[in-house]
């Protein structure tokens, strides 16, 4: 009998949109029993049981598929991302290269007419570093701007968004800062930002590195101590939800009313939550004091300087943990079951920011164990301040 390999992915599917990644994994693993079967179930099965923990198998399943079919680059960027969650950076860095070659990454890729500098020095050499992804990435990553220019010997230019320009003006590591998207003077040779990472060869015991090597404008400092100074301290700033576009962003967001086991009345929270998710802060949990500052939060520029006056940040996995890291800061992130790959496994601090904690799901899905395990460190916080 001919196996209807697109009535099982119409039936697999659905049930992984939906969580249900148990149900979809019985559903599919029969079939491959016997240790052989088409790729697409196999695919299929990886993404019902990475979700769940599964880690170790789900890396074989890919290493196998990525043998079979080589062109895959979907799968070699999934398995990077497998490989980096576990720590393995040598081939995790080379195998995230393929980030490229996906449809919905092809508008990040840089299209240069220059070769991609390989790591070796260039002295006399001028080398373009771009940021290419997500606000946070260009946060974590430009710590390794001035290891580029060190290590290279060039002139280094650094083209960067808009939104973070003015905060890298005051980073060190280039020599000329440009903005993405006008023309950049002559270069020989370019890298993006977060390629730097496969040609510079980083390993976990060269972080965190020099920090912190992000600072607060003065004068926002000076605004925001001005308007926060009637709060009661401790000030803890709180995000709860990422942007909702992102792939994964309903197995790491919140909302507000999840929060509620932190609730204290001698704790001043203050939301620099962002997006549709901040009209959340009209209607704070019971016994939470709660200050909204969304609306008055005009750029990454207010958000650093929040973040270097509050006695800490709470927040999901989202920009402003990687720009508190940057600052050196304190920061506790709330971590889905399996988290995005930076935040490896196990492990409740991070080698990238040595003031940041780590507070991951017990079991998947289970926000409550993390409210658990941070409540009574809230305390802690709080007793500190007295």
């Amino acid at each position: 009998m001919t196996l209807d390999v697109v009535a099982i992915e119409k039936q697999a599917r659905p049930l992984i949109a939906a969580g249900q990644l148990e149900e979809a994994e019985a559903l599919v693993r029969p079939y491959l029993a016997s240790g052989s079967g088409p790729l697409a179930l196999w695919r299929l099965l990886v993404d019902a049981i990475r979700p769940q923990g599964k880690i170790g198998e789900a890396q074989a399943i890919q290493e196998m598929l990525v043998a079979a079919v080589p062109g895959d680059y979907a799968m070699r960027f999934n398995l990077s991302e497998t490989l980096l969650l576990q720590g393995h950076f040598d081939r995790g860095w080379r195998e995230y290269h393929y980030r490229y070659s996906l449809p919905h990454t092809t508008i990040a890729e840089r299209k240069v007419q220059r070769p991609r500098w390989d790591g070796r020095p260039i002295p006399g050499k001028t080398l373009l570093i771009h940021d290419e992804q997500g606000y946070g990435d260009t946060f974590q990553f430009l710590r390794m701007v001035a290891w580029a220019r060190e290590r290279s010997s060039a002139r280094v230019i650094l083209e960067i968004n808009p939104e973070s320009v003015s905060l890298a003006q005051r980073c060190v590591g280039f020599d000329e800062l440009i903005v993405r998207g006008s023309l950049p003077p002559a270069f020989d040779v370019h890298c993006e930002m977060m390629s730097l990472p496969m040609v510079m060869g980083l390993k976990l015991e060269d972080l965190p590195g020099t920090g912190p090597y992000l600072s607060a404008d003065p004068q926002r400092l000076a605004q925001w101590q001005q308007r926060l100074a009637g709060l009661p301290r401790p000030w803890v700033a709180l995000v709860w939800a990422g942007r909702p576009t992102h792939f994964n962003d309903a197995n790491r967001s919140l909302n507000l009313a999840q929060i509620a086991p932190l609730a204290r009345p001698d704790v001043t929270f203050l939301s620099i939550q962002k997006g549709p998710a901040a009209a959340q802060a009209v209607s704070p949990p019971s016994g939470m004091s709660l200050v909204s500052l969304s609306d008055e939060i005009q750029d990454f520029e207010d958000t650093a300087a929040i973040l270097s006056l509050a006695d800490l940040l709470i927040s999901v996995d989202s920009s402003p943990v990687h720009l508190a890291g940057a600052l050196g800061r304190p920061a506790w992130v709330m971590l889905p079951f399996v988290p995005d790959w930076r935040w490896l496994l196990g492990r409740n601090d991070t080698p990238w920011y040595p003031d940041v904690r780590l507070f991951r799901q017990p079991l998947r899905g289970d926000w409550g164990g993390v409210m658990a395990a941070m409540a009574p460190e809230l305390v802690r916080i709080v007793a500190r301040q007295r």
